[in-house]
């Protein structure tokens, strides 16, 4: 096998920054969310659709752009012996390489890859965890630099440290090799600049994610709870209204964990009860997150809400339930309803309507402890008084609709309706619908005609038959689209590897428990999903790209019985941050998902030249084995 041969330890024959990731200040958090500030007056997102209103655009996050960021950056370095091609996504950057000419020689071991944060003048290496066997066969415990260790892949998603901070990240990626006395050299490297804490469109539309990766090895890393995670969450959803941390990392994790998408809900609603004002509507699913509720509930009779009691939402136990008799409080019987429409009220909503502010949300994204701080989800913020008209008319449709699915889909708002935006084409539509009005089978005609890619994180796809599912078997079937896809759990009629090149399976989230080194066991997260996202992107790399997103599980409840929200959004910009979202959690469960299904405990390593004709070297895979030549074809172009 590669790799068993005893090589001496690893000398760079040129000098490796000194400095290392794990060597920078400890400021590497942002804390919980920025300050709200406000923007030019009337500018884009200002409500030029509707009326005269002029009202302050929103800053939500740290971002301070001004214009939509550039999305594809390529690098431009001639004498390299690759391309480099960085994707932007929201708060990371996706770096795909791709050999010029032919196959790389034998004696090629990976990619060096180092970052330079904005306003900084120094490179920063990123850190492998998985080295070269040194001269014992041992492997080195210790994170290294992946000068030292390069990245034997073709692409690499990157989340910065201090993901939030604003300004132009900068990559440099270099070749890397070793002789036959484990003397390690370097080739020409490719370097690229890209800003990645933007919004996406400003004024208009921000995608934002939660991180999702309690279940990871950063998180052990960041907060010391190997195998679990401490006080930082509550153990069960019934006490969580009321739960307080006695972690002192606490503010970091929740920051760490909750990403953009707890920036901009928070955010929202500070500036909300600034502003006396804003009238603010919010529909609700899983509802036990503290920091949210006292904030409502400082609104006072400025709020209704719709709280979902379908299930386990609705005993007297139930976080919802102790919830709604706090609002009840504080805003008014009058406020407070509670409602599950034909089986769940699944919206995760929020709409402010003020003098200064107008923004609504929607997304994926619940305001509970799991879906801020545990799950992959995403949080799709709009401003603007168009999109804020729109989100409080469905608001108002379905508060005196409850229960009531044909009442709910008699309204405009059970049919596609256009935001109006001037720089990206969103339309949404709220659920349910009626069965002349649904759009399941719409949405499966569009996936079914998918021309080059197909990506899709789908919860509850495992019990979710019909449409859909049956068109993203088509589109895995065919020759010529790539395909990557996840559920929360393995779905059935997907579980076959194909002979195509594409991932027929929606890998599982899978832990990494029992592990060999250098890993460390993960924390679960508490039960429950922990992916929990709901999107589909089409064609990405094309001026056709769109995504369908929202909190809707793209079933034929979710079509029509449950309250939902739905958005398309065709646009080449979002849809390659949705990609990259999904490419990240796409690494980070089939890795995991590899390792649970290892015959051994054998301690992974990279893979040195072979040593003769019978071993092939670490990168012949992405030119003999379909699906990782298509991948590095795909991203590498």
């Amino acid at each position: 096998m590669a790799g068993t041969r005893k090589a001496p330890a690893r000398k760079a024959a040129t000098k490796s920054p000194t400095s290392s990731v794990s060597k920078k200040k400890k400021a590497a958090i942002k804390p919980k969310h920025a300050p709200v500030g406000r923007g030019r007056v009337g500018g884009r997102g200002s409500g030029k659709g509707k009326g005269t209103t002029k009202v302050f655009p929103a800053i939500l996050t740290a971002a301070t752009n001004t214009s939509a960021p550039d999305f594809i950056v390529r690098g431009t370095n001639g004498n390299a012996l690759f391309n480099l091609t960085c994707y932007r996504g929201e708060g990371m950057c996706l770096l795909a390489m791709n050999w010029k000419q032919g196959t790389p020689p034998n004696n090629f071991v990976g990619f060096a890859i180092e970052y330079m944060e904005p306003g900084s003048t120094q490179f920063y290496a990123l850190l492998n965890r998985i080295g070269f066997p040194n001269t014992t066969g041992q492997l080195n415990p210790n994170t290294l630099s992946s000068r030292l260790s390069p990245f034997q892949k073709f692409r690499w998603v990157h989340f910065p440290t201090n993901a939030s901070t604003p300004g132009i990240y900068t990559y440099r990626i270099t070749s890397v090799f070793i002789d036959d006395k484990g003397v390690l050299s370097y080739g020409d490297f490719q370097e690229a600049a890209i800003e990645l804490e933007a919004e996406t469109y400003p004024g208009e539309l921000n995608i934002c994610f939660t991180r999702g990766f309690i279940s990871s090895q950063a998180f052990v890393d960041h907060f010391g709870t190997q195998g679990g995670v401490g006080t930082l969450l509550p153990t069960n959803a019934n006490t969580s209204i009321t739960f307080k941390s006695t972690d002192p990392k606490e503010e970091t994790a929740l920051a760490w964990m909750g990403f953009e998408a707890r920036a901009a809900i928070l955010n929202t609603l500070d500036a909300a009860i600034a502003d006396s004002t804003a009238q603010v509507r919010v529909a609700a699913y899983d509802f036990n997150d503290p920091e949210i509720v006292s904030r409502l509930e400082q609104l006072q009779g400025r709020l209704k809400i719709i709280i979902d009691d379908s299930g386990s939402h609705k005993p007297a136990s139930a976080s919802e339930t102790k919830a709604a008799a706090m609002l009840t409080s504080s805003a008014g019987a009058e406020n407070v309803q509670r409602q599950h429409m034909g089986d769940l009220q699944h919206n995760k909503t929020i709409v402010v309507n003020g003098d200064t502010i107008k923004i609504a949300i929607g997304g994926s994204t619940n305001l509970s402890w799991r879906g801020i701080y545990v799950q992959n989800n995403n949080a799709v913020i709009l401003q603007g008084e168009n999109a804020v008209q729109i989100f409080s008319d469905a608001f108002d449709n379905l508060w005196a609709n409850p229960n009531n699915p044909a009442g709910f889909d008699s309204t405009a708002s059970a049919d596609w309706i256009s935001l109006g935006f001037t720089d990206v084409d969103v339309q949404v539509t709220f659920s349910p619908h009626s069965k002349t009005n649904a759009k399941l089978q719409e949405i499966a005609n569009d996936i079914s005609s998918t021309e080059s890619s197909l990506f899709y994180s789908l919860a509850f796809l495992y019990e979710t038959k019909g449409a859909i599912l049956n068109a993203i078997t088509k589109v895995t079937d065919e020759d010529n689209v790539f395909v990557y896809g996840l559920s929360d759990k393995a779905v059935g009629g997907l579980n076959i590897q194909l002979p195509n090149g594409n991932q027929p399976v929606a890998f599982p989230a899978a832990l990494l428990q029992d592990v060999p080194p250098p890993f460390k066991q993960e924390a679960t997260g508490g039960s429950g999903t922990r992916l929990h996202h709901k999107f589909v992107v089409i064609d990405f790399n094309k001026p056709t790209a769109r995504v369908y997103t929202g909190s809707y599980n793209f079933s034929i409840a979710a079509d029509t019985k449950n309250a939902e929200n739905l958005f398309v959004i065709k646009d080449q910009r979002v849809a390659t941050s949705y990609m990259v979202e999904a490419v990240a959690m796409f690494d980070h469960y089939a890795f995991r998902d590899s390792e649970k299904k290892a015959s051994d405990d054998k301690p992974l390593e990279l893979q040195e030249p072979p040593t003769d004709a019978s071993i092939k070297p670490w990168w012949d895979k992405y030119w003999s084995d379909p699906d990782h030549e298509r991948d590095r074809e795909l991203f590498g172009q």
